[in-house]
């Protein structure tokens, strides 16, 4: 398949999710990003468009020594959950972002449930 073509297929699924997946101050949107070197992770309110806490690999605290695989979407899910947690967000609705909840995706989702955030 044209590289194109994923592209679209991928933007397509990203537009499908976001329209049933708000987050709202009580309740955010965990964002999830992957790269092919880094991830990132964001809670959003998104009624009021403000980014409530973040955690990811290219930050300066100990997750920029991390990498895109299983074992780093594991470290950053719990380092993601542990600062949403000490802001104050205890629930929160998961945004895959077009991705399969398979291999990094649920390893970060399985490592910040177990850190103490419900989905």
């Amino acid at each position: 398949m044209r590289t194109e073509k994923k592209q679209k297929l991928e933007q397509l699924r990203r537009w499908r999710i976001r329209k049933k997946v708000t987050g709202t101050k009580d309740r955010p949107r965990m964002a999830v990003c992957f790269s092919s070197e880094n991830i990132h992770v964001q809670f959003i309110d998104d009624e009021t468009g403000v980014t409530l806490a973040a955690a990811s690999t290219v930050s300066k605290t100990e997750a920029n020594k991390l990498s895109a695989n299983v074992d780093g979407a594991k470290k950053i899910g719990a380092i993601a959950a542990k600062s949403a947690i000490d802001k104050g967000i205890t629930a929160v609705v998961f945004d895959r972002g077009g991705k399969r909840y398979h291999g990094k995706v649920k390893a970060l989702a399985d490592a910040a449930r177990e850190t103490g955030l419900k989905f």
